[in-house]
């Protein structure tokens, strides 16, 4: 499973996700949180659903570059009650991302865009309580890679489309 992926699924879901440590933190993850990392990707089994590629990199680079006290939000219970949380509400976030990607209008970065929004606008207020630390984290990931992604993009769809998802849920 690849890292940039495993985080992209996290950053649209959760800020629980949002847990990749940068080369320069010396303190491991919990353990938790190391679950989280490595099987989020597992527990929201989408079809459908694309990131696109210039997206998956922004909010690598975003996440990559997260301060020590950022990081700092992602703690054992915090981590575990997301963990339960996917494992519980996943099959439904995949279903749901599905559908709204199928029917949104084209082009992919508007169907991701339109999709992902949707979907956690629709669950993020069920996500527990212990999480709401790593979702203030996740937000600040999601705007600015929505902001480099609007500034960066050629296309006036995807302009249009990360500018309209820019503020988050």
């Amino acid at each position: 499973m690849s890292l940039s992926r495993t985080v992209l699924t996290v950053a649209l879901l959760s800020a629980s996700a949002l847990a990749v440590p940068s080369s320069a933190q010396a303190a491991p993850l919990p353990p938790a949180c190391q679950e989280t990392l490595l099987e989020t990707l597992d527990k929201f089994p989408v079809v459908d659903f694309t990131v696109p590629e210039k997206v998956q990199n922004t909010l690598l680079g975003e996440v990559l570059g997260l301060s020590n006290a950022d990081q700092a939000v992602f703690t054992e219970e915090a981590c575990a009650s997301w963990n339960t949380w996917a494992t519980k509400n996943g099959q439904a976030v995949a279903t749901d991302l599905d559908t709204r990607y199928r029917n949104a209008a084209g082009p992919a970065c508007n169907k991701f865009a339109t999709s992902a929004m949707g979907t956690i606008k629709k669950y993020a207020p069920n996500v527990p309580a212990q999480t709401r630390e790593m979702e203030k984290v996740a937000k600040k990931v999601w705007k600015n890679s929505m902001e480099k992604l609007a500034a960066q993009a050629t296309n006036a769809n995807c302009r249009t489309a990360y500018n309209g998802v820019k503020a988050g849920w």
